[in-house]
């Protein structure tokens, strides 16, 4: 009979004792905040023709109301970190709940245009913030053999977000010339949800143990695994805290750094710019071009929704398998040869079904490969003393990219045509097989100090 020890023992006595009911509970409704990511950056796919036609847009104008979204969360990513320190996790994230339901209707219901960008720069912020406090919020509240689980199911979430998206704009379609407005007001069906489900979890243990608010955080503790890893959790945490060493700007900037810093930077500018914004954004203008009804253009894209969500389990279940550079390398050459095919079906004028195949197939590699492995790989390539202000750095160009695609797709296609655009897009998925097999190490397997070591030595 095999001999366990002590300290093996007490650690399966503890994920036995663990409430997991509780920590499931939690996690789904900071999860919502997954859900309003992806819809509120998608929804605007079924109702930009729309808009378009009610303000009587131009295509640099067409381009600013989907793309500008995106500055709103580069403002809220660069303020969210430091809000959420400040009034801890649970107010901030109750706050976004807020902005997300005031800024959906406002923005359904703008008597104009302006307003309309206002009410979608302030929904930005609200994406932006979330999609950092949420996941940090998960992992601080969750045992330490869940949380890559729980992490894990709010990125699931924000593909569950766009498949609702694509879904609401279908059924909302044939509501009248409103139907639009609708279409953007739906968010707030969710973000209300959201907000009712905050107000009852508990705040962040380790933010209240840094406030010095020890009796409150060992009381939510002793609620996910009991006294004893109330107990022990606390000590950890603040010993943690004890050793805790400032970042420094300055770092970033160190000449052996810089290696680092431009891959990590490469990585989030590639991850926007290979095409699937065009698609996720526009997705019925692009059937509608190519001759499919307007109401079955809408049915195909919830379709892509469909494929966004089924797809991104393959990712999960392959990353630690295949590796990271390698689900890169597969993806980026993969969509490479399939943004070819969709300039050739559009130059070509192929039927709507070629189209709609091309368009699913560019999707499912996407959301199989360098969709989910971007984060995954932009977590671990940064050295533990750059860490934080290197992601803050790649977050800033991530947003900053995904702008400029979806601001940029209105044009490319007026002046030079789809096939152009996609063209171009191939171009830059081939540039980024080149830069993987020249510049990303595969970080599958390797503890997080062998990494730096490999980059930075």
């Amino acid at each position: 009979m095999p001999v366990i020890s002590p300290i093996a023992q007490d650690v399966a006595t503890r994920k036995m004792v663990v409430n997991k009911g509780y920590v499931f509970l939690v996690c789904a409704i900071t999860a919502l905040g997954g859900v309003l990511f992806g819809f509120d950056l998608v929804t605007i796919s079924g109702a930009i023709s729309f808009l378009t036609a009610h303000f009587q847009l131009n295509d640099l104008e067409q381009g600013w109301a989907v793309g500008s979204i995106n500055l709103g969360c580069i403002v809220g990513a660069l303020i969210g970190g430091k809000l959420s320190d400040t009034l801890g996790r649970k107010k901030l994230l109750i706050f976004c709940a807020a902005l997300f339901a005031i800024t959906g209707a406002g923005t359904g219901w703008a008597s104009g245009f302006d307003f309309f960008i206002c009410f979608r720069l302030l929904s930005g912020v609200a994406v932006g913030a979330a999609a950092l406090v949420c996941p940090l919020y998960i992992a601080e509240i969750s045992p330490a053999y869940l949380r890559g689980r729980m992490v894990s199911f709010y990125q699931l979430a924000i593909t569950i977000g766009i498949l609702l998206a694509y879904l609401s704009n279908y059924l909302l379609l044939n509501t009248g010339a409103d139907n639009w407005r609708w279409m953007f007001t739906a968010q707030s069906i969710p973000a209300t949800l959201f907000f009712t489900g905050l107000i009852l979890v508990s705040e962040s243990p380790r933010w209240l143990i840094r406030k010095n608010k020890i009796t409150e955080a060992s009381a939510i503790l002793s609620r996910i695994g009991g006294d004893l890893y109330a107990k022990e959790q606390v000590n950890i945490i603040i010993n943690s805290f004890a050793n805790e060493k400032r970042e420094r700007l300055a770092d970033l900037f160190q000449k052996k750094m810089w290696f680092i810093l431009i891959t990590g930077l490469a990585i989030a500018v590639f991850s926007q710019a290979v095409g699937q914004n065009s698609l996720f954004s526009y997705a019925p203008q692009i059937f509608r071009h190519v001759g499919i009804a307007q109401e079955s253009a809408f049915l195909q894209s919830l379709i892509i929704g469909v494929i966004n969500f089924l797809f991104t389990f393959i990712a999960i279940g392959l990353i630690d398998k295949a590796g990271r550079k390698t689900l890169l390398r597969v993806g980026s050459l993969l969509l490479f040869i399939n943004a070819l095919l969709l300039a050739a079906s559009f130059y070509f004028h192929w039927n709507g079904a070629w189209t709609l195949i091309f368009v699913l197939t560019f999707i499912a590699i996407y959301s199989a490969t360098i969709g989910p492995v971007t984060w995954v790989a932009l977590s671990e390539i940064f050295p533990n003393r750059i860490r934080g202000n290197a992601m803050a750095a790649c977050t800033f160009a991530l947003w900053l990219a995904n702008f400029f695609s979806t601001a940029s797709f209105p044009v490319l296609k007026s002046i030079w045509g789809l096939p152009f655009t996609f063209i171009l897009h191939g171009v830059l998925c081939l540039l980024y097989f080149f830069f993987i097999e020249k510049r990303i190490p595969e970080t599958k397997g390797k503890s997080l100090e062998e990494i730096e070591k490999t980059l930075v030595g």
